[in-house]
């Protein structure tokens, strides 16, 4: 599959690109600064420098791609909106150049999988201290939804280092009980990929933790 990345130099990213790697696919990683992803060396890794706020610049990564995967951050900045306006662009090239599967990785407690957080989360991280980045996330969740694409919404609980186990729970609904709204980023990259391949999620958003 040859598939791009936009988000390819955050913290899920790198992930994405290695896993992607050993996988066997054709990877594309769209960045503003390729020397963060000079540790990756390999023959089916192309990177290409570009802002993801630029059409032009998406519409090329874009281009000729089987799969779209969206892992986009907000930086430093608790008043970002990368991750919708980014998104999108990304939208709007995709049907311009002809490509469906958009896989987009959003985060547990929007919309209707608020039900699944803690007090903590709900009220004081994503209803006080990163509302803004939250609402971001509701309104690139929205750009999906609307697309009209072949897309999977990916709802990720609080990222940790851990390393890639499989053993976490998805597709869980909002009265789940007794997750740990905890998920390694490894395991948030293994997660996305299987969607590369599998459609049990499409047009859904599935939960991911442990």
């Amino acid at each position: 599959m040859k598939v791009v990345i936009f988000g390819s130099t955050g913290t899920v990213g790198k992930h994405l690109i290695e896993q992607s790697l050993e996988k066997g696919h054709e990877v594309l990683a769209f960045c503003r600064q390729a020397e963060k992803l000079e540790m990756f060396k390999n023959s089916n890794l192309k990177i290409q420098e570009g802002d993801v706020f630029n059409p032009e610049d998406v519409s090329a990564a874009v281009q000729d791609q089987d799969v779209v995967i969206v892992a986009l951050g907000s930086g430093k900045s608790r008043k970002s909106v990368v991750r919708s306006q980014g998104t999108k662009n990304i939208i709007t090239a995709m049907k311009n150049n002809g490509v469906n599967r958009l896989i987009c990785q959003s985060t547990l407690g929007t919309y209707e999988s608020n039900e699944n957080l803690n007090f903590f989360w709900k009220y004081i991280m994503f209803g006080w201290y990163l509302k803004q980045i939250f609402l971001d996330h509701e309104l690139q969740e929205r750009y999906v939804q609307n697309s009209g694409l072949d897309w999977t919404i990916v709802r990720p609980g609080a990222f940790t280092d851990g390393e890639k186990t499989e053993l976490y729970r998805h597709g869980f609904g909002a009265n789940a009980k007794s997750l740990k709204l905890k998920i390694s980023r490894a395991d948030v990259a293994d997660f996305v990929l299987k969607q590369v391949t599998d459609t049990n999620y499409l047009h859904k958003t599935p939960g991911l933790s442990y």
